[in-house]
């Protein structure tokens, strides 16, 4: 439950920037159930009306429970935008990002560096939480284990955030350092999990619907969230669907390439009606053809050319190339998608490390830039 909403299959997909836009949860809504999450918002370039943001957080008619996952250092500035939100009826929940590693938001103090700074954290949860409780607006909060081993928060943090009154809280099983390297550590959201009273999800090397299956086996988490794990394969939240539903008898979702290649207009049609703009969109389309093909054996030439697509037409003529009966390639299951990069020492402001009851907002936190 997210307030009054069921989530059936309890299945969150993750926002990831450039790729959970209005096209792309629409085609992963076309699969299963679920709730599905915009791209990340920055609180300033939503109190300030920046065009751009409010594109981004754009949703489709039939988007029946509207998920927007916002990014803030400002404990005011986030409660003014969840306000914005309730009175302009902009989403039906709200998520607060405190995992985001990459460097341009944790040296501002923000996304998985923000926990360290407790009471910094605990205000901005608080009054977020007290902006959506007029709006019946449920609010929940997706954070890290910590910055490395040596500054791990993710127990702490989530027992502030349900004191909060916070109506869940997602783990992603890994710290800054690690970034998307290595396991995820699901042993962490256990820990979380027995010490919370609050609904709580992992996410985490969910690459297939009977990983959900072992994570909620393993943990005893409400629900999952996925990531990485749907690049390239939308129908994961068929696959999640059939394992919620029919648990260990399900059978994986293994599409032929000719299926795929139905899927794969379908999503860049779905950019391009999304966009306004055929070229544009194809354009955009252009960063999911790896993920898609990803273990199918396609030629190199033919893998450049629908790479450089740029219209639709030509998009269906090169898919038509492809061999159709090509089984999906078993050896491709279970496998990491999207980003997997080596640790990285996190970039923090200076003295971030020094106090951890320091609630001051550091100097150019706040930032206009929404989509991480």
């Amino acid at each position: 439950m997210l307030g009054d909403h069921v989530v059936n299959p309890p299945v969150v997909l993750a926002p990831m920037a450039g790729i959970t836009n209005v096209a792309f949860r629409r085609l992963c809504r076309e699969q299963g159930g679920g709730v599905y999450v915009c791209e990340m918002i920055t609180t300033r370039a939503l109190v300030e009306r920046i065009p751009k943001t409010l594109k981004m957080i754009a949703f489709a008619e039939d988007e029946g429970f509207r998920s927007l996952q916002l990014y803030g250092v400002d404990p005011d500035v986030t409660a003014a935008a969840v306000r914005m939100i309730g009175e302009d009826g902009l989403a039906d929940h709200v998520d607060l990002n405190f995992g985001c590693p990459v460097p341009k938001v944790t040296r501002r103090g923000g996304g998985s560096a923000l926990p360290w700074r407790r009471r910094l954290f605990g205000r901005i949860v608080s009054q977020a939480v007290a902006a959506a409780k007029p709006f019946g607006i449920p609010l929940t909060i997706k954070m890290r284990k910590g910055i490395d081993d040596d500054h791990l928060t993710y127990v702490e943090a989530g027992l502030a955030a349900q004191e909060a009154g916070v109506a869940a809280v997602a783990l992603h099983a890994r710290t800054a350092e690690q970034r998307y390297s290595g396991k995820a550590d699901w042993d962490a959201i256990a820990t979380l999990k027995q010490a919370l009273d609050v609904p709580v999800l992992g996410n985490g090397d969910i690459w297939e619907g009977s990983d959900a299956l072992r994570m909620v086996a393993h943990t005893g988490v409400d629900g999952v969230v996925v990531g990485r794990g749907c690049l390239g394969r939308p129908w994961l939240f068929a696959d999640l669907e059939a394992a919620f539903t029919q648990g260990g008898d399900y059978r994986p979702v293994l599409p032929a390439l000719g299926e795929v290649a139905k899927i794969m207009s379908r999503h860049a049609e779905l950019l391009v009606d999304a966009l306004g703009d055929e070229k544009h969109g194809c354009a955009d389309f252009r960063k999911h053809i790896a993920w898609y093909l990803k273990g199918f054996p396609v030629g190199g030439d033919l893998r450049r050319s629908l790479a450089m697509i740029s219209s639709l037409a030509e998009l269906d003529d090169l898919l038509g190339m492809l061999d159709p009966a090509l089984p999906f390639p078993a050896d491709a299951l279970g496998q990491p998608r999207g980003r997997v990069n080596a640790p990285g020492k996190v970039s923090l402001p200076y003295g971030w490390l020094d106090s951890r009851d320091d609630e001051s907002v550091p100097e150019g936190a706040e930032t206009d830039e929404s989509g991480g």
